[in-house]
Parts: structure tokens; sequence; C-alpha cells
């Protein structure tokens, strides 16, 4: 399985690889992809921030950046950057489990990647919809 953990100026060890791994390559397949290589990067607020001035021309904090390296359609070739200082903010924020909002910024990564976009109230609503039916198929108690 082609699907990497990294960290980069933080200290994070990501639980249940092999099942989550497994599940990421269930998502990929459901939608009809093939998986070339997808890494996913824990980091440090000011990291991800660094990243968003640099390629986005974004001057803002965020939980998840997406770089899409793939040249063929239906391939998963990407990295996804992930902001853990974010997605513990977002936890408390939202009175969810760390590792619930850790899962669904995931799969919020991943699903751009698979060409889901967020832009717009329609798309935001759809992408939505299918973070929360991956994430009940393999965590159906994950308190969301």
């Amino acid at each position: 399985m082609n699907i990497y953990y990294f960290s980069e100026e933080i200290r994070f060890r990501l639980r249940q690889k092999k099942k989550i791994s497994a599940w990421l390559q269930m998502v990929i397949q459901q939608e009809g992809y093939t998986l070339i290589q997808l890494n996913f990067i824990f980091c440090a607020d000011s990291y991800l921030h660094a990243k968003n001035i640099t390629y986005l021309s974004h001057d803002t904090l965020t939980d998840v950046i997406t770089f899409n390296y793939a040249t063929d359609e239906k391939t998963i070739f990407g990295d996804v950057y992930i902001s853990i200082e974010r997605v513990r903010e977002n936890a408390k924020a939202y009175k969810r489990q760390m590792a619930a909002e850790l899962y669904m910024v995931m799969v919020h990564g991943l699903l751009h990647l698979l060409s889901y976009n967020d832009q717009k109230t329609e798309e935001q609503l759809i992408i939505r919809e299918k973070e929360t039916f991956y994430l009940t198929q393999l965590w159906p108690n994950l308190a969301l």
C-alpha cells in the first residue's frame, strides 16, 4: 500500500496506521480511482501557514492543504498536509474527539484529491456528506 505518514516540526505519531491506510484505500477504490502514492504530512501551524502563503497566497491558518501531482485522471498521487494544532483547536471548538476531527480532516484532504471541491455552498454540502459517509463506514460509532 502506497500510503505514507510523516511529521514536520512536531512530534506526532498516527495510531492504527494499517487500519487507517486500509480505510483510505477503500475510499479511493469506492470512488473509482487507483492509488499511485498518498503522503500525509502532519505538521505545526507555522509550517502549514508558510505553505499556505507560498503556494496559495493565503495569509491564514488552515487545518489542511492538498497538493495533487497526478497526471492521469482517476489516479491518486499527492500530499495532504495537516496542522495538528488546528485539528486540536477544531476538535475543542466542535466538541469532538481529537481522533474524530483528525480522521475528518484526513478524508477531507483525500476528497480534494478525488476531485471534490468546497468553494461553493453546494460543493461544501457534497463534501461534508462524503466525509460523514466514509467516516461512518469504518467508525460507525464515531461521535461527529
